[in-house]
């Protein structure tokens, strides 16, 4: 069984910036941790492998800076690593990112057929929930989102059955491979790597591929191929403190918070007053 994950090195969330000037993350001096959906999926798809065995290849698009994020999935079971790095990647939206990583998961499959993909449910730096169902949807693979749960893999049958997180509740699901997976953070709790692992995963080879190499084309990679752009990224503005009014020590207190509570709705204020 040849697993693929689909990760993303992000900015650490709580230490980001935002450059004024160009509504763009401030990226220099921030560390980038892994996307830690994408560690639960690797996880995940680790666990499957012990099982069933296999192998879980791990890909990212993104600079040279990203084989970081790769060689930590390796410590934590990964049997191999992707790097798809190239300047014509920059600026991608999700639909450019979906477009590279479908390509190279179809190049991946073309050399060791891939029966399973795995990708967080979404990046914490753009929380769009795109790329994983629109990698599915390019690769007509059925895309099995907000899995909490794998219930069962069946190989002989060739199907896997999850459960999924929906509005107001979860459904079992079963589903035919290959199947593309988005997973929730209560899928699998990612281990701590072993020092054999460590050891492995920082003397193991990264493959390295261009656009060249996935075959992709131009017209459709990073900004050239991304219809959508981001115009403006903001912080939300601070809350203002709220007030504690204690009526027990001082009657005072309540009233003074209804006139400011209802200061702009007189009728309201008189409809309470008029039932008590």
């Amino acid at each position: 069984m040849h697993i693929v994950c689909c990760i993303k090195q992000v900015p650490d969330t709580t230490q980001v910036k935002i450059d004024p000037e160009t509504n763009t993350l401030i990226r220099t001096g921030v560390e980038s941790i892994c996307n830690p959906y994408d560690l639960v999926a690797v996880e995940a798809a680790v666990q499957l492998v012990e099982k069933y065995g296999g192998k879980v290849t791990v890909i990212t698009m993104g600079p040279a800076q990203a084989e970081s994020a790769l060689r930590e999935c390796l410590s934590l079971g990964a049997s191999d690593a992707v790097l798809i790095s190239d300047r014509a990647f920059a600026g991608a939206d999700t639909l450019a990112t979906s477009y590279t990583l479908a390509l190279t998961i179809s190049r991946l499959s073309a050399e060791d057929s891939v029966q399973l993909v795995f990708c967080g449910k979404q990046a914490i730096d753009g929380d769009t929930a795109q790329t994983g169902p629109g990698v599915a949807t390019r690769l007509d693979y059925n895309q099995l989102t907000y899995v909490s749960e794998i219930r069962n893999l069946d190989l002989q049958k060739n199907t896997i059955t999850v459960r999924r997180e929906v509005e107001g509740g979860s459904e079992a699901i079963e589903s035919p491979l290959p199947a593309l997976l988005t997973a929730e953070l209560q899928l699998a709790t990612p281990r701590y790597p072993s020092l054999p692992e460590l050891v492995r995963s920082l003397r193991q080879e990264i493959k390295m591929w261009s656009a060249k190499e996935i075959n992709g084309l131009v017209e459709r990679l990073g900004l050239k191929g991304s219809p959508t752009s981001v115009k403006e990224i903001f912080t939300p503005p601070a809350r203002k403190g709220g007030a504690v009014f204690d009526s027990t020590v001082n009657k005072e207190a309540i009233d003074t918070f209804l006139s400011d509570f209802f200061e702009k709705d007189q009728r309201l204020l008189d409809e309470i007053v008029s039932k008590d």
